[in-house]
């Protein structure tokens, strides 16, 4: 039987995300929505981190462009918001870059632009194999 990975906080980050779309619905920028986001943790007492800055290690050096994740919560799930019409590989290309530069195991992909929250788990494949 499969486990899923981080469940109870991949829960709790996900029924935070519920909350801020049905109060806010779809229709305004990212920027609202992180920062209803960033409200909703703080009155849960839910650790996170916003626009986590990450370098980028290549060879003997660390090049100059950084990558900047919306939030990391828990101090293991990265968390990318997008007010899109859909996903596409780009924004699941994303996510996979954060969790290989932050070595997370998780991401959750989150739109807010849908009449319906959609959201995605990725998991880092090149570190877990049998985990949801």
């Amino acid at each position: 039987m499969l486990e899923y990975l981080h469940k109870e906080e991949s829960y709790k980050i996900v029924g935070v995300l519920f909350d801020v779309h049905k109060n806010l619905g779809k229709g305004f920028s990212e920027i609202v929505y992180k920062d209803a986001i960033e409200y909703e943790f703080n009155q849960l007492n839910i650790s996170f981190e916003r626009e986590k800055e990450f370098a980028v290690h290549y060879k003997n050096t660390i090049l100059n462009h950084k990558f900047y994740a919306d939030f990391v919560v828990f101090d293991k799930i990265i968390l990318e918001i997008k007010t899109v019409d859909c996903f596409n590989n780009s924004h699941y290309n994303q996510c996979l870059n954060y969790l290989n530069i932050s070595k997370n195991e998780l991401a959750i992909l989150a739109n807010f632009n849908l009449i319906s929250l959609e959201y995605k788990r990725i998991v880092n494949s090149k570190k877990q194999f049998n985990k949801l």
